[in-house]
């Protein structure tokens, strides 16, 4: 990556970040602390009105824009490419914000000329025959996780065996194919992943027991990374 993408993406991170510290930069851009301290420089030097506060991080002055938004064609290629993937393997209601927000920076893009050179593009997802795939409780799914609410499932392992779980889900993973619910099971007190095509009901629930203070999607994610030490994970089963 070229160092001005390097400084540009480094902005959005503070805009959108702010305060963050150097470790927390260095970590998303995986580079080095010293190497954004360089960059904090660089930015200041162009003009970028960036500070820092001890123990805090580093801040943008209040007010401070981006100018209008630049695309080249191979980055439009990706965000179309990255829209018609999300239309054909989300829920409706993700499908349709989708194109709204494709649209939205199509509208906005300075050259034209990129927004109108569809035919052209050697990229493609031709996924519109993958609608016949069974997502009906994707976007009901995708609203409890926001809402922070249990879930009663009645799951059918590969093995065929089924079980009524209560579960309170985290987050919903595509794995090139199909998707994984992560969640933590009240049954099994433990972090667990469930199929979503392999999910047959599915309702909201009262909350069984006490949900313990640090189930979180972030410490999912952690758990996930641990086990990866010790075993090759097969992210198409429930493992429980």
């Amino acid at each position: 990556m070229r160092k001005s993408d390097r400084l540009f993406q480094l902005t959005n991170i503070l805009r959108a970040h702010q305060p963050i510290t150097a470790k927390e930069l260095s970590e998303r851009l995986s580079v080095s602390e010293r190497t954004i301290y360089r960059y904090m420089d660089d930015l200041s030097v162009s003009g970028v009105p960036v500070y820092g506060e001890a123990g805090i991080g580093y801040r943008l002055s209040k007010g401070f824009e981006l100018p209008p938004l630049q695309l080249t064609e191979q980055e439009l290629e990706a965000l179309i490419l990255g829209v018609n993937m999300t239309s054909s393997w989300t829920g409706p209601t993700l499908s349709k914000a989708s194109h709204s927000l494709l649209s939205k920076i199509e509208a906005a893009l300075p050259n034209k000329t990129l927004a109108q050179s569809g035919e052209q593009r050697s990229v493609r997802f031709p996924g519109e025959h993958i609608r016949s795939i069974d997502f009906d409780y994707w976007d009901k799914i995708h609203q409890l996780i926001h809402e922070k609410r249990w879930v009663q499932i009645c799951y059918k392992s590969l093995s065929g065996k089924t079980t009524d779980r209560i579960i309170f889900p985290l987050g919903l993973f595509f794995w090139g194919g199909r998707w994984t619910l992560g969640s933590w099971c009240s049954l099994k007190s433990e972090y667990r992943d469930f199929r979503l095509d392999h999910i047959d009901t599915m309702k909201s629930a009262n909350a069984p027991t006490q949900l313990p203070t640090n189930i979180s999607l972030k410490n999912y994610i952690k758990y996930q990374k641990s086990q990866l030490t010790h075993k090759t994970p097969d992210t198409t089963l429930s493992v429980g």
